[in-house]
């Protein structure tokens, strides 16, 4: 009953941020569960997930972002993400039945109040969070509908330890790709590709020049490039592409990220020249704009490659909502792999 569970916690934003995100720019406060309207459901919410496209919508005078699921943060603001939860109460007309499991936007609290028409009924036996709140369908539509990867090709991803690349270049090579090579910052992370995620070459950010690094790992060119980052490292490997080759623009962390401001400004020099002499294409997507088609699709794969263990969903859970925030300075710092989501206590 509502009354036995009307208490609810949730992380709001204190302030806007400036330089660093960190989790003393938030706050965890008490508040009042209300009692779902006609066509509402009242979640209880298990798992969520943690986005570093927070530091960007938490900047001052932050707009809204196409293909970012959340809106610009006020201060007093809650947070607001991928989630899933355990429908505990439903409102008047609304079909979703009490310990429904469902999927919504509205994580960073144990409870929200959500339109039965925004949920996601998940109907299997067994959920696995990091399937469902992971970012494996993004990569997986940009790799099938986007651009497609051919048996032997060479294909670069950028940001490959992240949410994005650490299931990209799995995908890329379950679709044929023969050379897959990623980026990362430092050489824990390369090591931790090329070991667990099946990576053949990494370049890093401390490991002298990128255009050096990337034309010895990829001395034939590149034909698919993932770009989650921008900057130097999308010019050089739009430098080392062979004729032909495509490249799918999924996020740009050098703004993203900006230690002095986030900003939606990207700006990167790249010479034309090269993408008219070789043919090459360039496309920006968001796989929000095919949802929920290409999001079952990926289901259904996904599923199948686990059961033959073909793919691996990596991914970091930190436990408890007061833990939330830390979380959220640790992915923004990038000192997490693959997704990072919260894990509430059971209640």
């Amino acid at each position: 009953m509502l009354e036995e569970i009307c208490l609810s916690r949730e992380v709001i934003l204190i302030d806007h941020t400036t330089g660093e995100l960190e989790a003393k720019h938030f706050a965890i406060v008490e508040t009042t569960a209300s009692a779902p309207g006609p066509g509402e459901v009242l979640v209880r919410n298990r798992w969520f997930r943690v986005s570093i496209s927070t530091r960007l919508m938490a900047e001052q005078g932050a707009e809204e972002v196409k293909g970012i699921p959340f809106p610009p943060l006020n201060p007093g603001d809650t947070l607001a993400d991928g989630a899933i939860g355990e429908v505990v109460q439903a409102g008047r007309g609304c079909d979703l039945r009490v310990g429904s499991l469902v999927m919504h936007s509205l994580g960073w609290r144990e409870y929200a109040v959500v339109p039965a028409t925004q949920c996601k009924v998940i109907n299997t036996p067994t959920v696995d969070p990091a399937a469902w709140l992971g970012h494996g369908w993004t990569a997986y539509a940009a790799l099938t509908q986007c651009v497609q990867v051919r048996p032997g090709d060479t294909v670069f991803v950028t940001s490959g330890a992240g949410a994005i690349g650490s299931m990209a270049g799995q995908i890329a090579r379950l679709l044929g790709a023969t050379r897959v090579i990623g980026s990362t910052s430092g050489q824990e992370k390369a090591q931790w590709m090329q070991t667990e995620l099946g990576y053949d070459a990494v370049v890093t950010r401390d490991g002298g020049s990128i255009r050096e690094q990337l034309a010895a790992a990829a001395p034939d060119g590149i034909d698919v490039i993932v770009d989650m980052v921008g900057g130097e490292q999308l010019a050089a490997a739009i430098e080392q592409t062979r004729e032909g080759a495509r490249c799918v623009l999924l996020g740009a962390l050098t703004a993203e990220l900006n230690p002095r401001n986030a900003t939606l400004k990207a700006l990167v020099e790249v010479d034309t020249f090269q993408l008219i002499l070789k043919g090459v294409t360039v496309r920006g997507f968001s796989a929000d704009e095919h949802a929920p088609t290409l999001f079952d699709a990926w289901l259904r794969q996904v599923d199948t490659w686990q059961h033959e263990g073909l793919i691996w969903l990596p991914h970091t859970t930190i436990k408890g909502l007061d833990n939330a925030p830390y979380a959220l300075q640790e992915a923004c710092a990038g000192r997490l792999k693959g997704l990072v989501m919260v894990e509430l206590e059971a209640l």
